[in-house]
């Protein structure tokens, strides 16, 4: 399972953040303490907002833990929202197209999760793009490709209606194929004006997500796992929840893709 970190509020150096804090995402490339594997060093990847409506974008396939371009891009770059990713792969080579985030003009996406049975639905989902948005694919993880769903279903003007619907679709492109539902999803995405993200499983085990406010920037955190355990006020997200954070504060509503109804649709 990845790890990953985003924030909004004011502008704050992104080492406050995600390199000086003890237990910051560099730390957890290589000793999460949350997830399945304590390690993530299958690639890392920022997106981060400034003066221009698209996002910057840095990814690479080192392990986030050694390499200096990170830890200085870091120290030099303030920004008000910022997403951050460090990998623990579970399909897809190693290798920048499959690093997170994802952009795609104003938007950025990233994902810790799995979708079970991915290769065997893949080709159906991917072949049920409009070809716009099929034209945007570049790597081959099933992250990206929920990304483009939410794309293909009405991100730019709907956004928690657009995450919903791909979850739907990937649930009943596995039964088609006679899966069992298995998925878990803990996302957050930008337009570079809010911040949304997404605690969901099909079974009791969704990954874990967590907010806190952060004191230099006056905004707020949302993580795979806390950076400060004893200086912060995490909350847990609930599992089945939708976040959105914007400047006036934040607000989580249910999360519910009807799944037990799809899965009896064969």
């Amino acid at each position: 399972m990845c790890r990953w970190a985003a924030y909004l509020g004011e502008a704050v150096f992104l080492e406050d953040i995600l390199t000086a804090p003890c237990h910051s995402l560099i730390a957890q490339s290589h000793c999460a303490q949350e997830a399945k594997s304590p390690t993530n060093g299958d690639g890392f990847g920022l997106a981060w907002y400034g003066d221009r409506p698209e996002p910057g974008l840095y990814r690479d396939i080192l392990p986030a833990w050694s390499d200096p371009n990170l830890k200085s891009l870091c120290r030099q770059i303030k920004s008000g929202l910022f997403l951050a990713h460090v990998r623990a792969s579970t399909g897809g080579a190693t290798s920048r197209m499959n690093c997170h985030p994802f952009i795609s003009s104003s938007w950025s996406f990233m994902h810790n999760g799995q979708i079970g049975g991915f290769e065997k639905i893949r080709r159906a989902l991917e072949n049920s793009l409009s070809d716009a948005v099929f034209d945007q694919r570049e790597g081959t993880t099933d992250s990206e490709l929920f990304f483009l769903l939410m794309i293909d279903e009405g991100l730019a003007t709907d956004p928690q209606g657009a995450a919903p619907r791909p979850t739907r679709r990937f649930i009943h492109a596995g039964c088609r194929r006679g899966l069992a539902a298995a998925l878990k999803l803990t996302a957050a995405f930008s337009d570079g004006q809010a911040l949304h993200a997404v605690r969901y499983a099909t079974d009791a085990h969704a990954p874990t997500l967590y907010t806190s406010t952060f004191r230099k920037g006056g905004g707020r955190c949302i993580v795979s796992e806390p950076f400060d355990r004893e200086g912060g006020d995490w909350q847990a997200i609930p599992p089945s929840s939708f976040v959105t954070i914007t400047g006036d504060g934040m607000a989580i509503r249910p999360f519910a893709p009807a799944t037990a109804k799809l899965a009896l649709v064969v």
